[in-house]
């Protein structure tokens, strides 16, 4: 049986939570470079800012999700989503940041003020060694172009294309473009809307089967399309529309087709941490 200390957990966890509050992703820095459209002079200093006196990207610190994936025989000190609430808190107390978790969704929406609780899922994984925690720091209007779609079984190609860039021309702008996109197709309701969150990473878990070159084929198309819709940086139509699109898919019933889109903001804050088990 293989034990990690939680400390380790923690402190890796925090390290990382810190950074992608903090700096942009090397991806969405390079873009940047390029752009010379509106406020590109305040996106690049306030950028710098934030990374040369770590203060956060944006004012939405989001709603933190971990996806956890881990050796079937580890074991932890303590449970491992006490650890990783005790991160979310502590690191958000300590930096500042905002707190953006209400408790009771409908009717009163008190804020409880630590962020919590943190969204988890966890993943066993035969033969690995290694204990890996992926994290986004999910802001608030990415989070609400959050779709699923249960489409025909008998849909094409150009149905799902269809259906996404109508959904980012209707919805894109208000998730600060150029945005990020996850597709998820196939599974259950609720897998198509995880997949679709897994396809958001820059670091992909899912092996590469021979029949997802299609969905990859079809990620292509579909960044084409979005950025042929020419929303632009921060929607004032100069710029990238979309840094990226992930197409991910999972068996289903014969009966169905799920089909989930996920979004996130220009800023990406996604990371991921790999700990020796």
């Amino acid at each position: 049986m293989k034990i990690i200390k939680s400390q380790t957990i923690y402190e890796k966890v925090q390290e990382k939570l810190e950074e992608i509050n903090t700096n942009l992703n090397t991806n969405t820095q390079k873009l940047f470079e390029n752009y010379t459209g509106p406020f590109a002079n305040e996106i690049r200093e306030n950028t710098k800012t934030a990374r040369e006196k770590k203060l956060p990207l944006c004012q939405d610190t989001g709603i933190v999700e971990f996806f956890v994936f881990k050796p079937y025989d580890l074991s932890f000190e303590e449970p491992l989503h006490r650890t990783l609430y005790r991160v979310v808190k502590d690191t958000y107390e300590k930096n500042g940041y905002r707190k953006s978790t209400v408790l009771d969704p409908l009717y009163s929406r008190i804020n409880k003020m630590d962020n919590l609780p943190a969204i988890i899922h966890e993943f066993e994984i035969e033969n690995s060694d290694v204990l890996e925690i992926w994290m986004i720091a999910k802001g608030g209007g990415s989070e609400n172009l959050s779709a699923l779609y249960m489409i025909l079984p008998s849909s094409t190609e150009d149905d799902v294309i269809n259906i996404v860039v109508q959904h980012v021309l209707k919805n894109g702008p208000n998730a600060c473009p150029p945005i990020n996109v996850g597709i998820g197709i196939g599974g259950t309701a609720d897998m198509a809307i995880l997949i679709s969150k897994l396809a958001l990473f820059t670091d992909e878990y899912f092996p590469k089967l021979p029949y997802l070159e299609r969905y990859d084929n079809l990620a292509k198309k579909l960044h084409l399309f979005i950025n042929e819709l020419h929303i632009g940086v921060q929607a004032l139509g100069f710029g990238s529309t979309c840094q990226s699109v992930k197409v991910y898919a999972y068996p289903t019933h014969i009966a169905t087709l799920p089909m989930a889109i996920s979004v996130d903001c220009y800023l990406s804050r996604t990371g991921r941490v790999v700990i020796n088990a």
